[in-house]
């Protein structure tokens, strides 16, 4: 087992062994530690419910038994992740997501299931939840990645066209919902004219810090935790991503910089959310920790 050495990653990994969930631990022994991936998909589908769908605080800021579309989202990101997206699994996620869409076709953030169990209070519950691009892009961003081909897809994929292109004022997640839809869309010509509209947007609405050193002077998004920033490596996560052409080399640095000096002296990575139980905080921090490694070795910076 690693000790608190000095390596950034000899730390992370001491971090997962002492905080993570099951799941978190075998994702991080797959990806840093030449680990099979079946075990991750075995973690993973305990988190499964009868309708293809996912629940059981898969998502920690949501609780309970009940399947909802962040969850589903989460273990889309998993699956992605060990090279899994294919077959019956995704199949029967499918047709949860066409169950549980709107009438245009798309998914709403949280389905009013949930009532009844824990949830994160800046998570709005509400009798008729709208579609929201929020929910709805990351996860055909990543079936259209992945080549996934469904019926369920056509109409979701062109609500994310239509909420992309509607966007005048946003937030930070909303910004990186829309970017990893367009990091998968198939129309590449159509998604790098979105991917520099929205640039510019980010841009003019200062929705990144490009100076970590003068953070404070950046606004925080309406409902977010004080200190809630998002950097550019935030939303440009891989070199890939049409959303690194926003950023020039300096501003990504100085943003992976300020990434890598997050780590904590316990080996993880903070999380800068709003905390609003004991348990979202210690599930997140593994989630955070695996997400700050993959970025960073992404880019190429050295983990030890």
């Amino acid at each position: 087992m690693a000790g608190t050495g000095a390596h950034p990653l000899a730390r992370a990994e001491h971090f997962i062994w002492l905080t993570a969930r099951v799941l978190e631990q075998r994702r991080f022994a797959h990806r840093f530690l030449d680990g099979d991936p079946d075990p991750v998909e075995t973690a993973l589908t305990a988190y499964g419910n009868e309708d293809g769908g996912y629940a059981h605080a898969l998502e920690p800021d949501l609780r309970g038994p009940v399947s909802q579309p962040l969850h589903t989202a989460h273990a889309l990101g998993v699956l992605d992740s060990i090279g899994r997206c294919e077959g019956l699994r995704v199949e029967r996620i499918c047709r949860y997501l066409s169950d549980v869409s709107t009438k245009e076709g798309a998914l709403p953030v949280l389905l009013p299931l949930q009532r009844g169990y824990p949830a994160a209070p800046f998570v709005p519950l509400v009798d008729d939840p709208p579609a929201e691009l929020l929910a709805t892009g990351p996860i055909v961003g990543l079936l259209h990645r992945n080549e996934v081909w469904h019926a369920w897809l056509f109409r979701a994929t062109d609500f994310c066209w239509s909420a992309v292109d509607a966007l005048e004022q946003s937030h930070p997640y909303e910004i990186e919902a829309a970017i990893a839809f367009l990091d998968g869309a198939p129309d590449r010509t159509r998604a790098e004219r979105a991917a520099d509209r929205l640039g510019r947007l980010v841009r003019g609405q200062r929705l990144a810090v490009l100076d970590p050193a003068r953070r404070a002077e950046y606004p925080v998004a309406p409902g977010y935790a004080p200190g809630e920033h998002h950097f550019p490596h935030d939303y440009a996560r891989t070199p890939g991503s049409l959303a690194r052409r926003w950023f020039s080399d300096e501003e990504l640095e100085r943003s992976l910089d300020h990434l890598a000096a997050e780590q904590q002296e316990d080996g993880g990575w903070p999380v800068n959310w709003r905390q609003w139980a004991p348990g979202t905080a210690l599930e997140g921090r593994p989630l955070v920790t695996l997400r700050a490694l993959e970025t960073l070795r992404s880019y190429g910076r050295p983990l030890g």
